[in-house]
């Protein structure tokens, strides 16, 4: 059996590749922030909203992809190497439906959502071509999520990190040579953008496709995994949806708290929802290692589990918490110290950087919740915790952050800074209840296998 040092190794092995593979991704979302910056700030915030819209979408491929990991992770650690195949194996068939589903709908449906988000006439000209070419693509987003899901449960986490690396630069050559016009192209402004994306992801679902038959499930056994029993494939089948499904609702139920609160502020006008665009960003940077430390221990405790081996899960649970929570308020404080400068390399409207530099103030204390939250969302799971998380999450999530960002943010007038000092309320209330329910130990009871 591993040791309590090998055991933190693990963690560290895995959360390293991770964090690389989604540094470059938020890279990508942050690159393209910066480059449209240089174009027009409303094309910023334009885009911003779109990709809310999209990226809400894109947790419909997250019902599955919670199941892959935590069935596979458990799977593996009980050594039934066949299951791990078959769970894979319905899970690329079910996101493959799913994601040709959400690109139709994200295309089709881009004037009628954006109109829903409250976007202005004068936005709209930026929001809707983006929408429709990104949108488009999301089968390719499914593909990619869902075969990275089964690498990661594996430890082969090298993989999507390399495959993160390379569609990075594609992402951003196609950014200079779209938006701007270089090359012999256009100038296609945020439409320039929009190809890029859908290019990059393109690239990367081909690329995991290709290292998945090579280097984890050859297309034999993937084909036997389909020639199973149907009963077995249905029970599978039940198992991610049953899993999946609880994990994702909670996902969306966060990411719609965030559409609403972005309705909101779109009522305190372009400035406000562009400073929001741009904070936004930033902090991703700030809690991406406590993601990233999330996701390494959650598999490491689903193979424990999957071991019969709770005190250990119990342990690095604790161990891994206190990393996720220092890293996070660590850089927190650093953005807040340099957020003029931040702010100064985006835009040079006084009132954006004003406005912005204080969020990032504020924003300090709302980390601190919310690394706990990320945290313990992602380790419950992986200990087969499922319901807890979504029937804690959603309530508060509704009832304080919205609320109560509507109330301080709108009611009472304290505008953008209103919206965030209920944010704090919002996550510091679900940290300290995931704490607790840790301590209680009452997830030991809920293994999946």
């Amino acid at each position: 059996m591993q040791s309590a040092v090998n055991l933190r190794k693990d963690i560290r092995s895995l959360t390293f590749p991770i964090f690389i593979e989604l540094l470059l991704v938020n890279l990508m979302g942050a690159t393209d922030t910066f480059m449209l910056s240089q174009y027009s700030d409303d094309a910023v915030a334009a885009v911003g909203v779109a990709n809310q819209l999209i990226v809400f979408a894109f947790l419909i491929f997250q019902i599955i992809n919670i199941g892959t990991t935590v069935m596979c992770s458990q799977y593996l650690g009980a050594g039934h190497r066949d299951k791990m195949e078959q769970v894979t194996a319905m899970a690329l068939m079910l996101n493959t439906v799913s994601g040709i589903i959400v690109s139709v709908v994200l295309s089709a449906g881009a004037p009628v959502l954006l109109r829903w988000m409250g976007l202005k006439d004068d936005l709209m000209q930026y929001g809707l071509p983006y929408m429709q070419i990104a949108g488009s693509c999301a089968i390719f987003q499914s593909l990619h999520l869902t075969v990275s899901a089964s690498l990661r449960a594996d430890h082969k986490v090298k993989y999507p990190m390399m495959v993160a690396l390379m569609t990075n630069f594609v992402n951003i050559a196609g950014n200079y040579i779209f938006i701007f016009g270089h090359c012999g192209m256009p100038a296609l402004g945020v439409e320039g953008a929009a190809i890029a994306t859908s290019v990059s992801r393109f690239v990367a679902a081909v690329l995991l496709f290709c290292i998945l038959l090579r280097c984890h499930i050859p297309l034999h056994r993937l084909v036997r995994a389909y020639r199973a029993p149907m009963k077995q494939l249905a029970s599978e089948m039940g198992k991610l949806l049953r899993i999946g499904m609880p994990g994702a609702g909670e996902n969306m139920s966060f990411n719609a708290q965030q559409v609403v609160l972005t309705y909101f502020i779109n009522m305190l006008g372009n400035e406000a929802l562009t400073a929001r665009m741009y904070v936004v960003n930033i902090v991703t940077f700030a809690y991406i290692f406590c993601i990233c430390i999330a996701q390494g221990t959650g598999i490491v405790i689903g193979h424990l589990i999957g071991n019969h081996r709770y005190r250990a899960s119990y342990k690095v649970g604790w161990y891994a918490l206190r990393l996720a929570v220092l890293i996070t308020v660590g850089m927190s404080v650093l953005y807040a110290c340099i957020g003029k400068q931040l702010f100064g390399l985006l835009t040079d409207n006084p009132e954006i950087v004003a406005l912005g530099c204080t969020v990032l103030m504020i924003d300090i204390v709302v980390e601190m919740g919310k690394s706990t939250n990320i945290f313990y969302t992602y380790v419950l799971r992986s200990a087969g915790d499922i319901y807890f998380p979504f029937i804690i999450g959603i309530p508060i999530q509704w009832v304080v952050g919205v609320g109560m960002g509507w109330l301080f943010g709108i009611g009472l007038g304290w505008g953008l800074e209103g919206v965030w000092c209920a944010l704090i309320l919002d996550e510091c209330i679900r940290g300290s209840i995931f704490i607790w329910r840790w301590k209680s130990k009452r997830w030991m009871q809920k293994a999946l296998i």
